[in-house]
């Protein structure tokens, strides 16, 4: 959630940011008077119960005669504190709603729009000419089937349509991705995390993922848990309701989770293949830092990310996330896009958002610092970035790599990682 000393002394920006975003303006003015209203009805409880507490003192003091003036009065002090109370408690609970409902602001230099108004910051690699190299590539599902890769045809009969399973040298490239990811975030620092795929409401709301994205989101009734998205839920929730000591800052986590997503709104698109899938394992970098060390660090992020496609062998672009496609927590989003050659076009693999004090806020997740000789405690930043979505990985690097005989060239990076093999050979029928 955002500080609300910002909504009461800059609303303009507050609303300039929500309308950039697509979303509701008016929610801005509605939680100012909710917040008038949530602090007006505090100063009324605190001078009831002042007054109280000071009738309190005299009645013991009293003469008989003013005894009973000064117990029925304490009896109609006593209604209205208890009046001023519910008050109180109910504009907390609206301001706080409204508070929930409103997205992080975005940075100024995001460009404003919707899904197609990204700006390209970078482009890395060179695009294979397959024609000229004599040939028509073939896409992931293809050459998956051939590899002994990549069932969809039981994955669809066990679990239903986006689901698949990975088999023989697909499993394996699995492994040699998630081990690669890991083992170069570990390398630079990061602490590797095995996180739990379930979480509490909570984790999940002070994410940001019940508003916007509640849709997409897998929800068990009768445990009231909810199924992770991304490690980031679960991430961020770690040091939920903690205060860390500046010192210790930044922390890094990687996170390797499986990760369920209903993908609703997506009927019709993506549907040949493992790009658009409801379930995912995924390596997932995370920081908390300073919020003065945010934008360092997620330009950091982002550098890590480029050093693992490029470590792939893959062509792609990085794109600055317009307004309107940037999650409700993130204030701007870098996305790094690999070229798809049979879809003739970059598509999303890694993302990194900086969410400043956003989540940790929502969450209780606060620093300890010392400044001038006084200690003070405040929100930090978080941040998270995709290192390595395994299906998305698995279709650019099949696709990119294949050669003219249906084999696919395994990346130098990952031949360690798959006992020095250099191709993946098609299986015989």
């Amino acid at each position: 959630m955002i500080d609300l000393r910002l909504l009461r002394e800059d609303p303009d920006r507050v609303r300039a940011s929500q309308r950039a975003r697509g979303e509701d303006v008016a929610l801005v003015d509605a939680l100012l008077s909710a917040d008038e209203r949530r602090r007006s009805s505090g100063v009324r409880f605190d001078e009831l119960r002042s007054e109280q507490k000071a009738l309190g003192k005299l009645i013991p003091r009293a003469t008989p005669e003013e005894r009973a003036e000064l117990l029925q009065k304490a009896e109609q002090l006593k209604t209205d504190v208890k009046a001023a109370e519910a008050e109180q408690n109910e504009a907390d609970e609206t301001a706080k709603q409204l508070l929930l409902q409103l997205g992080n602001i975005v940075h100024t230099d995001v460009p404003v729009g919707g899904e197609e108004d990204f700006v390209v910051l970078e482009t890395h690699g060179t695009i294979r000419d397959f024609a000229a190299e004599g040939f028509e590539p073939k896409d992931h599902l293809e050459l998956g089937e051939a590899l002994g890769a990549i069932d969809v045809e039981r994955g669809a009969k066990v679990s239903g349509s986006r689901f698949y399973y990975l088999t023989g040298v697909g499993a394996l490239l699995e492994l040699a991705l998630v081990n690669a990811a890991i083992a170069q975030a570990t390398e630079a620092g990061f602490i590797p995390m095995l996180t739990p795929a379930l979480v509490r409401p909570r984790a999940m709301e002070g994410t940001g993922f019940l508003g916007q994205a509640a849709e997409n989101v897998y929800h068990l009734e009768n445990d009231d848990l909810y199924l992770v998205g991304t490690s980031e839920v679960p991430l961020a929730a770690y040091h939920m309701d903690e205060i860390i000591d500046a010192d210790k800052l930044p922390l890094r986590y990687a996170g390797f989770s499986p990760c369920f997503r209903r993908e609703a709104g997506t009927y019709g698109k993506d549907t040949r293949g493992i790009f658009r899938v409801h379930q995912f394992d995924k390596v997932e970098m995370f920081s908390y830092v300073a919020p003065e060390d945010a934008e360092n660090e997620h330009k950091r992020l982002l550098d890590w990310e480029k050093q693992w496609l490029t470590g792939l062998e893959l062509p792609f672009q990085v794109i600055d996330v317009a307004t309107g496609d940037l999650g409700a927590s993130a204030s701007r989003k870098f996305d790094c896009e690999a070229w798809i050659p049979t879809q003739g076009k970059y598509r999303e693999l890694t993302s990194a958002s900086n969410c400043n004090s956003f989540q940790a806020r929502r969450l209780s997740v606060r620093m300890r610092d010392e400044q001038g000789g006084k200690k003070t405690v405040q929100p930090l930043a978080t941040l998270n970035g995709t290192l390595c979505a395994v299906p998305r990985t698995i279709v650019a690097i099949l696709e990119n790599h294949q050669l003219a005989d249906g084999s696919v060239r395994v990346p130098e990076m990952l031949r360690p990682y798959l006992g020095g093999r250099e191709v993946l050979e098609p299986i015989a029928k």
